[in-house]
């Protein structure tokens, strides 16, 4: 899958972007330094204050084929419960829902910093026309979503079609506003740190807010050599452009140890400034009680 330039053609400005970033890639080379990075500070990482940062950061997600507008509710309110009887600890991020959803959890949502999150434009496989995926995008934000995450147009990129791929982001991205984007390049589709590079570059200079490793739903999730690529990436365009753009891990991070590594990854590549969820999210379900469980040491699941 790993796609090369032919030497002798001028590199257009997507071919030129890749040649001046100084990301590695590796592989070998990225699965060593996300083992050193755990093997000299995932200790420092692994206590109840880190546990309870991380619950303020996962956007708490059901995209099931069963879902619906009673489950959705009764998801939300468990989020509502959240707040009243443990008002000493910081809520989940975000909720994140199908696009369809999102007038449902905001008519049941009573916690003001909760965003609303949702999965649009024909996720997870992005194929549908480029009017549809605008549309179902539009259709969202006017039901009450605050963000959205969309998946980069696979079929696009390993074409090489890259003005097409681009264009398409910008299009859903000057739909929302102000409203945050993120963008899922499905990493475990891309598999090597070439193509994720490449699928960062892209997907942040086409307007992206976030880069998310994985829908979850169709290929292998969210891994730590991805992250750390994405992270390297990220740390660049900022160091570029002074723009910061965030973080989101997602797809089989079920456990506070798997938590805790990508926390980790996060603090050593980019540092404390991405320590907030306003940067750094984890999109699970069952990851916000298995947290909860961590720093109050009680086996109870709120969520």
């Amino acid at each position: 899958m790993e796609q090369k330039f032919d030497s002798k053609e001028t590199p257009n400005k997507y071919q030129q972007a890749f040649l001046e970033s100084k990301v590695e890639t590796n592989d070998a080379v990225v699965a060593a330094e996300v083992e050193k990075i755990l093997k000299e500070h995932i200790a420092e990482n692994d206590n109840k204050e880190v546990y309870q940062f991380l619950l303020n950061c996962v956007d708490l997600t059901t995209l099931s084929t069963t879902d619906s507008e009673r489950s959705v509710a009764a998801f939300t309110k468990k989020v509502n419960d959240y707040w009243t009887n443990y008002p000493q600890y910081k809520n989940v991020a975000a909720i994140c829902v199908y696009s369809n959803f999102a007038e449902v959890v905001r008519g049941a949502l009573e916690v003001s910093d909760v965003n609303i999150a949702v999965c649009s434009a024909a996720f997870p496989a992005s194929q549908a026309h480029i009017e549809t995926k605008v549309v179902e995008t539009a259709l969202a934000i006017e039901d009450g979503a605050d963000e959205v995450d969309i998946v980069i147009n696979m079929g696009y990129y390993l074409d090489e079609a890259y003005e097409e791929l681009c264009d398409e982001i910008a299009e859903i991205k000057a739909t929302m506003g102000n409203h945050h984007l993120k963008v899922i390049l499905e990493t475990g589709c891309l598999k090597t740190a070439e193509n994720i590079k490449r699928a960062s570059i892209l997907s942040m200079y086409s307007g992206a807010d976030f880069i998310k490793t994985s829908t979850g739903k169709i290929y292998e999730g969210a891994t730590l050599e991805a992250a750390y690529v994405m992270c390297q990436c990220i740390k660049e365009y900022y160091e570029k452009h002074g723009v910061m753009i965030g973080f989101k891990a997602a797809g089989g991070i079920r456990t506070t140890a798997d938590a805790v590594k990508y926390y980790t990854v996060v603090k050593e590549v980019l540092g404390e400034k991405w320590l907030t969820n306003q940067y750094f999210r984890i999109g699970a379900s069952s990851l916000a009680n298995a947290l909860f469980q961590s720093f109050t040491e009680t086996e109870v699941s709120p969520f």
